[in-house]
C-alpha cells in the first residue's frame, strides 16, 4: 500500500473512531423555581425522586441539539398561552411567557428536525415551578410527519393508553428544573412528537423546552 493510501485509510479509521466516541451530554439548566407548598402526588408506577446528582448520559461526540430553533407544530391550533416555537427557543425558564400551554385532553407537539437523524437523547422540560406529573406521556420519532408508518416509541408511561398510542410501562416522574433525559437508543427520524394528557395539578398540557440530541443522517 502506498504512503498516500495508508494515510487516507488511517484518517478514515480516525473519523470512524471519532464518530463512535461517547461523551457526556452537556446542557444548560435553568434555575430551580418551586412556587407553593408541595402536595402529595399519587400516580401508579411513579419513579422515586433521585438522591444526589444525575448520572452522566453519554452521546456520540458528533451529536448536537438538532431541535434548537427547529419548526414546531401542535395538535392545538390555538394554544391558551404562548406559541409552539417557544419549545425550541433555548429558554428553559418556567416563568410565564416561557412555555406553551395547550388545552386539556390528549395533545401533542411535533418538532421538525429538517432532516432525518440518528437520535441519541431527548431532553424534555415541562412546567417545573410546581411539583407535578404529566399523564399519558408518549414520545415517538418517525420520518413520516403524520406518524402513521415507521414510528419508533422512545418513551411511554401511558399505562392506560389514554393518549391512544399503545399502553406503556415506563415510569412516570415528577417534573424538575433538570428536565428529563430520555434514551433515544439510536432511533431514526426527522420528526419527534410528544404526547400528554393533562397533569396532576390541572387538565392542561405544557411544554417549556425540548432538546433532541443526534447526528444527521447522510
Amino acid at each position: 500500500m502506498s504512503a498516500l493510501r495508508l494515510l487516507v485509510a488511517s484518517l478514515a479509521l480516525v473519523a470512524v473512531a471519532r464518530a463512535a466516541e461517547l461523551v457526556p451530554l452537556v446542557t444548560e439548566l435553568p434555575k430551580p423555581l418551586i412556587v407553593g407548598t408541595p402536595v402529595p402526588i399519587k400516580v401508579d408506577n411513579l419513579e422515586a425522586p433521585r438522591k444526589g446528582p444525575r448520572a452522566d448520559f453519554l452521546v456520540p461526540a458528533a451529536a448536537k441539539n438538532l431541535a434548537l430553533k427547529a419548526t414546531v407544530s401542535s395538535s392545538d391550533s390555538a394554544p391558551l398561552l404562548g406559541d409552539p416555537e417557544l419549545v425550541t427557543d433555548g429558554d428553559k425558564d418556567a416563568a410565564e411567557g416561557c412555555f406553551v400551554e395547550l388545552a386539556g385532553g390528549t395533545q401533542w407537539i411535533q418538532i421538525d428536525l429538517g432532516q432525518s437523524a440518528d437520535l441519541s437523547a431527548i431532553v424534555v422540560w415541562r412546567f417545573h415551578s410546581q411539583q407535578r406529573v404529566y399523564l399519558g406521556c408518549v414520545v415517538q420519532a418517525s420520518d413520516d410527519p403524520d406518524f402513521i408508518s415507521g414510528v419508533t416509541t422512545i418513551y411511554n408511561s401511558d399505562a392506560q393508553n389514554i393518549s391512544g398510542r399503545g399502553a406503556g410501562k415506563d415510569p412516570s416522574y415528577i417534573e424538575t428544573h433538570e428536565g428529563r433525559v430520555l434514551d433515544a437508543k439510536g432511533a431514526k427520524g426527522r420528526y419527534v412528537r410528544l404526547y400528554s394528557h393533562g397533569n396532576t395539578s390541572n387538565a392542561l398540557n405544557h411544554y417549556i423546552e425540548v432538546e433532541v440530541w443526534g447526528v444527521p443522517r447522510p
